[in-house]
């Protein structure tokens, strides 16, 4: 299926019931191809997050430091 980028932004649920069915859609942008909306695998990948865990070894600040470390925001002086 094609869908221009107007029909994606107008007829959203149509274009993903197109992907559950199965089907690849291509998108174009002023009549060329753009991007592809593919349908996902319904399976969740097994495993743990690789997100969790990320800061264990840094243990030289505690939790609460490091928030607002990042809540400080830049200073450009």
């Amino acid at each position: 299926m094609e869908a221009t980028t107007r029909d994606l932004r107008l007829n959203t649920k149509e274009v993903l019931s197109a992907t559950r069915r199965g089907e690849d859609v291509i998108i174009t942008y002023r009549g060329k191809r753009t991007a592809r909306l593919v349908p996902i695998d319904e399976e969740p990948a097994k495993g743990r997050n690789p997100g969790f865990g990320m800061w264990a070894d840094h243990q030289e600040l505690g939790v609460d430091e490091q928030v607002r470390r990042f809540r400080q925001g830049r200073r450009f002086d």
